[in-house]
């Protein structure tokens, strides 16, 4: 079963999102908050796999909660991993950029369906991002107008690794990267592993905001014109 926190201020709009989810199969909502304060504490007694987290909220809003829910020493005492999926009304909201950059796996907006809002919970279960790679680009572009060097960890990757780490920062799938690269997706799954040890990352979607911090993402490749 995929657990799952509900963090928003408005009991309606909670109790709606945990019939949604509750009649998926494979689902269960294992809690609820009305706060980010009170949604960081249930994430520690609860360890759900997913929060559904509110951007906009009283007492604690959901950009503080996704960065103290992934402080590295609240993160070093849970037994598996969780991700957070930000809530919002705003298309391109530049507050959900930044809980992407403290570590939520993408944003929905709040008229989704209930078809895109299971599939998002599947999807970021999985490690993956709810969010299309160019919106995502689009997002950290703005939140990056200073790039930071790229630290000695990076340079300790393969040249082979390099070159996955970039697919991935350009958001293609497995099997995009496994046809670019010449490789099984199994190999391309073993690369993917160990850029993510190698710079102590939690998912795909920390390899592109990693990316974009360091100036890393390479524009992709053009045919020359005949």
């Amino acid at each position: 079963m995929i657990r799952v926190l509900l963090v928003d201020d408005q009991e309606l709009f909670r109790e709606g999102v945990r019939v949604i989810v509750d009649a998926q199969e494979g689902m269960e909502v294992v809690g609820a908050a009305a706060d980010g304060l009170e949604a960081v504490g249930l994430v520690d007694d609860l360890e759900p796999d997913v929060v559904l987290m509110d951007i906009r909220m009283p007492e604690m809003d959901g950009v503080e909660a996704t960065r103290q829910i992934f402080l590295p020493e609240r993160a070093a005492r849970r037994e598996r991993p969780v991700r957070v999926v930000v809530l919002t009304t705003f298309n391109l909201d530049d507050r959900a950029a930044t809980a992407i950059r403290h570590g939520a796996s993408g944003f929905l907006l709040k008229g989704t369906t209930p078809v895109m809002l299971a599939d998002a919970i599947r999807t970021v279960h999985a490690g993956n991002a709810v969010l299309a790679p160019q919106d995502l680009a689009t997002l950290l572009d703005g939140q990056f107008q200073t790039r930071a060097p790229a630290p000695a960890a990076y340079l300790s990757l393969t040249e082979k690794e390099r070159e996955v780490f970039g697919a991935v920062a350009r958001g293609l799938s497995n099997t995009e990267i496994a046809g670019l690269v010449f490789a099984s997706e199994s190999t391309v799954k073993t690369h993917v592993g160990a850029i993510l040890r190698k710079l102590g990352l939690r998912d795909r979607v920390q390899i592109v905001v990693f990316a974009h911090e360091h100036g890393l993402v390479e524009p992709p490749a053009t045919e020359s014109p005949d």
